[in-house]
């Protein structure tokens, strides 16, 4: 098998890894996906216990039956502006991979939307925009219903060192 063949195996076999059912939700406007198996679940917003020092991103934690979350404002991880909290403002509890093992952690999203079975012949390979940005939490973008929504690997979101400090805060 000549390397080109390969390479193609290999790129065809990612593709089809990433098909599957997601939980797609808004933010600022835009839509993301995760996938449906990193999601245990989703809630309301409730009281959110700030922890000192932690980058303005990390909310704080929440006590969610007896086990304590953090929780990070996916608007301000990917550097977008702040808003007040509403009604469809929700958390949604992913699970990620840890130093040590699965983490429980809460990302607030501006609204949940819906779960979709998306395609890997509807999945593109992210674009490429230029060496400086770092774009390898995204899986792929999804082209649905003639607009896209942005696929995200929720265990290169938060960095291995970000979940690391995240478990020691919760």
């Amino acid at each position: 098998m000549t390397e080109m063949t390969r390479t193609m195996d290999q790129a065809v076999k990612a593709m089809g890894d990433r098909e599957g059912k997601y939980l797609t939700f808004s933010l600022a406007g835009e839509e993301y996906g995760v996938g449906i198996l990193k999601v245990k679940e989703i809630i309301g917003m409730m009281p959110i216990t700030t922890v000192p020092r932690t980058p303005s991103y990390v909310k704080g934690v929440i006590n969610l039956r007896g086990k304590v979350i953090p929780v990070v404002d996916l608007r301000l991880k990917f550097g977008m502006e702040e808003i007040g909290y509403t009604e469809r403002t929700c958390i949604i509890v992913v699970e990620t991979r840890g130093q040590g093992g699965s983490v429980l952690i809460g990302i607030v999203v501006d609204s949940v939307s819906e779960v979709l079975n998306i395609k890997s012949a509807d999945i593109e390979e992210t674009p490429t925009f230029g060496a400086r940005l770092d774009t390898d939490y995204i899986l792929g973008m999804a082209k649905m219903n003639g607009g896209v929504k942005i696929l995200l690997d929720i265990d290169k979101v938060l960095s291995a060192e970000e979940v690391a400090v995240l478990d020691k805060a919760a």
